[in-house]
């Protein structure tokens, strides 16, 4: 019986697991975006959003305590500047898990999870369709009794 295991092994011994999460995590924060099986991204989620989350207070001891999870340096300046900015005023959420169908050779379930503040696309979706709603059309034939209105008169 599996009661309380909680944790996705994707297959993967434990070292593994933890290495893959860890070069996973450090793409995810350089790129903003990556595609992978579901499975993947759904326990990259649960791998990332803390140390998204201790990004906002930027001390030795937080840099530490991430840096022991990506072990990658780049990425570390990449989360505690310009993705630590962005997501300051975020209580949660960071990440979005986009389905993107099936993989041709083995049918595995594919996936893109991205940042959610680095995303133009969804960033300008719903002001653009506010703006949209505001302008009015008039029908064709209320132009034409308008218009022969007019011409009467």
């Amino acid at each position: 019986m599996r009661h309380g295991k909680k944790v996705n092994h994707l297959g993967r011994t434990a070292p593994h697991r933890k290495a893959m999460l860890s070069n996973m995590a450090a793409s995810l924060i350089k790129s903003k975006r990556i595609v992978t099986t579901v499975a993947k991204a759904k326990a990259l989620r649960v791998y990332v959003e803390p140390l998204i989350t201790k990004s906002k207070d930027d001390s030795t001891h937080n840099r530490r305590t991430v840096f022991a999870y990506l072990r990658d340096k780049d990425a570390i300046k990449e989360l505690f500047g310009a993705v630590s900015e962005k997501v300051a005023s975020r209580p949660g959420g960071y990440t979005r898990i986009l389905k993107l169908g099936n993989r041709m050779g083995d049918n595995a379930e594919m996936a893109m999870i991205e940042l959610v503040d680095f995303n133009e696309f969804f960033e300008g979706f719903g002001k653009e369709k506010a703006a949209a709603k505001k302008t009015t059309r008039r029908s064709r034939s209320r132009a034409k009794g308008t218009t022969e209105a007019a011409e009467v008169a």
